[in-house]
């Protein structure tokens, strides 16, 4: 049988925007980029992040975070 990607069926609506609990390298250290925003978004917010948290971690305080961000406030 040959490698092939993707499914026969298609994904349920929303399937590109699975929980990070769900994520394959979920439990990786969180990368640069994400450690580098997180920093910004938690100074904006008075909050302190530890900093030895993996990637799905870190974007779920990065979705958190963006909801109390003043520069993504729509309303602004």
């Amino acid at each position: 049988m040959a490698d092939t990607l993707g499914s026969p069926t298609s994904e349920p609506e929303g399937g590109f925007e699975r929980d990070p609990s769900d994520w394959v390298t979920g439990d990786e250290p969180m990368t640069a980029a994400q450690r580098s925003y997180l920093d910004t978004l938690a100074r904006e917010a008075g909050e302190e992040i530890p900093a030895d948290i993996n990637k799905a971690e870190a974007s779920e305080h990065i979705d958190r975070l963006q909801g109390k961000s003043k520069r993504l406030d729509e309303n602004s």
